[in-house]
């Protein structure tokens, strides 16, 4: 479940997986599904998901009201050099904050079989897709930096080439003579 909803989230708000990653229970706004986050360049800023993330967001939490959104598998050591910090602790059930680094171990494994190059994808692979397909379903650069809080439009040229079929479109709706002719 913790797996599922973590891919999801990642995928429905084309966010970074830090970021996700970060989120504590506090920080979500379930009735208008978004969350708040810290970004890039420490900003406070919201993400949105859709309805499957929703259905799956109250199972994952099973209640819990503070901590952690994503927790490890095993409570988190008490005290030892590696203990994590009291905000990294779910109150309830003394589980650390899942990582970055497994949650990157267990997406690639999950989806080396998926991957051609037999290696899996990684977590930003997400944000990724995300943003390729909002654009070949015709969202605007503006749009895009909207979705992913990019700080420039030329960050987004990536995901903007949409191809000979987008360009003959334009290039026919803004010729003046094609206009003349349909009214």
């Amino acid at each position: 479940m913790r797996e599922r909803v973590l891919w999801r989230l990642l995928y429905d708000t084309a966010a970074r997986a830090e970021e996700i990653l970060s989120l504590n229970v506090e920080d979500l706004d379930l009735e208008f599904r978004r969350a708040r986050v810290v970004s890039k360049g420490g900003a406070i800023e919201y993400v949105h998901w859709a309805t499957a993330t929703a259905r799956l967001l109250p199972r994952l939490l099973a209640g819990r009201t503070a901590g952690p959104v994503f927790l490890a598998d095993r409570r988190a050591p008490a005290s030892e050099p590696r203990a994590p910090a009291r905000g990294d602790i779910c109150p309830i059930t003394g589980r650390g904050r899942l990582s970055y680094p497994r949650a990157e171990y267990l997406f690639k494994t999950a989806s080396v079989k998926l991957d051609p190059h037999r290696q899996g994808w990684t977590l930003h692979q997400l944000r990724h897709s995300a943003l390729q397909h909002l654009a070949q379903a015709g969202r605007t650069a503006p749009e895009l930096r909207a979705k992913s809080r990019h700080q420039h439009l030329s960050s987004l040229g990536r995901y903007v080439r949409l191809g000979e079929e987008t360009s003959a479109r334009i290039t026919a709706e803004a010729d003046p003579a094609q206009r003349r002719r349909s009214r």
